[in-house]
């Protein structure tokens, strides 16, 4: 994904922190990170960078839990900057 859509991105989870589907943050996940490792509910991605790297997302009555939200979109910040 060129960094002009991981901006985008990022502007479009800021707006909807609260509101963000779970669905539509695995796929972008999924996009640019690779396949989740899924155990029971939780959803995995591991980032490529070293120190922290991993995701771990599950849902919250189909909806994105919004400090997961924030910390995709901390990672796709850190992505844009690679």
């Amino acid at each position: 994904m060129p960094s002009k859509d991981i901006a985008q991105t990022i502007v479009e989870l800021e707006r909807g922190k609260g509101s963000t589907r779970f669905s539509r943050l695995i796929r972008i996940c999924e996009e640019l990170f690779g396949p989740a490792r899924i155990s029971g509910s939780h959803h995995i991605f591991k980032m490529p960078w070293p120190g922290d790297p991993r995701l771990n997302l599950q849902p919250d009555k189909g909806k994105a839990k919004p400090y997961q939200v924030e910390q995709v979109i901390t990672a796709l910040k850190r992505l844009k900057e690679l």
